[in-house]
C-alpha cells in the first residue's frame, strides 16, 4: 500500500468511527478523544522537531542556488527575477483572495469549537505595528530558533545566506554542502515519522471528528474548493501575463500549452513533464534553444507558482475554521515567508514538502499547526491541478524570457539545476 493510500485511510478510519461516536454515543466519543488525542499530538511534535533546522537549511541553500543560477548569465537573471516577482504576485493574490472568499462562508460551530480545544491557542499579534517591525530581526539567533520564532529565524538565515555568496567559493561550497546535508537528514526524519502518519492523522482527525460531528467533512471540502479555486485563477492569469509580455497570440500559445497541462495532471510531477515542456516550447512554439533549454530546467527546480498560494490559502483556512480574523500584518509576513519557502523547497519529496513548507508560514502568522496533518491527507485532490499550475507558470516564464531574449543568450554557459522533485 502506497503512503497515500495508508494516509487516506487513517483520514477517511478517523472521520468514519469520530462521527459515528458523535451522532450515536458523543459522551463516549468525547472520553475517547481525551485518550486518543495525545498520540496525535506526540506524532505532530515529533513532525515539528525538524522544522527549526529544515527551514534554515532551506533557505540559506536556496539563496545560494538562485545565486549561483543568477551567474550564468543574462536569460538566468531575468529568470530568477520573474520567478521572485511572479510568487509574489501569486502570494499576494492569495493572501487576497483567500480571506475574501471565505468571510462569504460562515464556520460551522462545532467545528470551531472542537479545533479550538484541539489545539493549545491562537496565537496573536501583540504591541501594535512597532512591535512586529522590531521582531522581524531578531536580536539573539538562538533564542529565536529556540522559540520555533520563524521570521525572525528566516531573516537571520537571509542575512547568512546572502553573506555566504560573498565569501571565498571553497569555504562557500563546504557551508552550503554542510546546509544540504542537515536539510537531507531533516527529510529523511520526515520520512521516519510520516511512516506513523496513518495513526497519528487518525488520532488526530477522530478525536475532531468526536468532537464537532459532520462539520468536519464541510471543511474540509471547502479547503479542496478553495485550494482548486485559487489555482484555476493563477492558471488563467498566467496565460494572460503570456500573452501579453510574452507576445504570443493566445490560441497559438494555448496549443502548445494544453498538450504540457495534459502531462502534469497525467503525472503529478513537474520534472516528468519536463521533456513536454522542452519539446512544445521549441517544436510548436518557437522559443529558442538556449532559451528554453536553461529556463525550463531552472524552473522546475526553484520555481512553483503554486506552492505560495497552498501555503496562503491553508493558513487563512485554518484561521477561518478557528473563527478568527488575519491582520494584515500576518498576512504580509506570510506572503514574503512563502516565496521564501517555496523557492527553497526543492527536492523536497511527496507528503514531506506539504507538512516542511506549511509549518514555517502557518507557525509564523501565528496560527496553530495542529489542522496541517489532516490538510495534508486530502492535499491530493487538488495536487493535480497544483502541478498544472506549475507547468503553466514555468512556460509563461519560459515565453517571456523568450521575448526579451529572441536570439538567444550568446553568453549562457548552460546549466543543470534540477534536483529530484517528484511533487508538483
Amino acid at each position: 500500500m502506497s503512503q497515500t493510500a495508508r494516509v487516506l485511510f487513517g483520514l477517511i478510519a478517523g472521520i468514519a468511527l469520530g462521527i459515528l461516536l458523535a451522532l450515536n454515543a458523543p459522551e463516549s466519543g468525547l472520553e475517547l478523544a481525551g485518550i486518543v488525542e495525545p498520540f496525535g499530538k506526540l506524532w505532530l511534535n515529533a513532525l515539528q522537531m525538524t522544522v527549526v533546522p529544515l527551514v534554515f537549511a532551506l533557505v540559506v541553500v536556496g539563496i545560494n542556488q538562485a545565486s549561483d543560477a543568477a551567474h550564468s548569465g543574462r536569460v538566468a537573471k531575468q529568470s530568477i527575477g520573474m520567478f521572485i516577482l511572479l510568487l509574489t504576485l501569486a502570494a499576494a493574490m492569495a493572501a487576497v483572495l483567500a480571506p475574501l472568499a471565505l468571510s462569504l462562508l460562515r464556520p460551522d460551530p462545532e467545528v470551531v469549537g472542537a479545533l479550538r480545544a484541539h489545539t493549545e491557542g491562537l496565537a496573536t499579534a501583540s504591541g501594535g505595528w512597532a512591535s512586529a517591525l522590531t521582531a522581524i530581526i531578531p536580536s539573539n539567533a538562538i533564542a529565536a530558533a529556540a522559540a520555533s520564532a520563524m521570521l525572525p529565524l528566516v531573516a537571520f538565515a537571509l542575512f547568512f545566506g546572502f553573506a555566504l555568496t560573498r565569501i571565498e567559493a571553497t569555504r562557500r561550497a563546504l557551508v552550503v554542502e554542510f546546509f544540504k546535508a542537515i536539510s537531507d537528514t531533516m527529510i529523511v526524519i520526515v520520512h521516519w515519522v510520516l511512516w506513523a502518519a496513518p495513526v497519528g492523522i487518525f488520532a488526530l482527525v477522530f478525536a475532531l471528528t468526536a468532537r464537532s460531528g459532520l462539520g468536519v467533512l464541510q471543511a474540509l471540502g471547502i479547503y479542496i474548493l478553495l485550494e482548486c479555486a485559487l489555482y484555476a485563477i493563477a492558471v488563467v492569469l498566467l496565460v494572460g501575463v503570456a500573452v501579453m509580455f510574452g507576445r504570443k497570440p493566445l490560441l497559438q500559445f494555448l496549443a502548445g500549452l494544453v498538450p504540457v497541462q495534459v502531462v502534469a495532471a497525467s503525472t503529478q510531477s513537474s520534472l516528468a513533464t519536463l521533456p513536454a515542456m522542452l519539446d512544445s516550447a521549441k517544436n510548436k512554439l518557437g522559443y529558442p534553444d538556449r532559451v528554453a533549454g536553461l529556463v525550463l530546467p531552472m524552473a522546475v527546480s526553484l520555481f512553483r507558482i503554486t506552492s505560495p498560494i497552498q501555503y496562503i490559502a491553508t493558513a487563512c483556512f485554518i484561521a477561518w475554521a478557528l473563527g478568527a480574523s488575519l491582520t494584515p500584518a500576518q498576512l504580509a509576513t506570510g506572503v514574503a515567508l512563502s516565496v521564501l519557502v517555496s523557492m527553497g523547497s526543492v527536492g523536497l519529496p511527496g507528503q514531506a514538502i506539504f507538512l516542511a513548507t506549511n509549518l514555517p508560514v502557518t507557525s509564523a502568522m501565528g496560527l496553530p499547526i495542529a489542522p496541517l496533518p489532516v490538510l495534508m491527507a486530502v492535499d491530493v485532490i487538488p495536487d493535480v491541478l497544483a502541478t498544472v499550475g506549475n507547468a503553466t507558470g514555468d512556460m509563461t516564464v519560459t515565453a517571456v524570457v523568450a521575448s526579451r531574449n529572441p536570439g538567444g543568450d550568446m553568453d549562457e554557459q548552460g546549466a543543470s539545476f534540477i534536483e529530484a522533485d517528484d511533487r508538483g
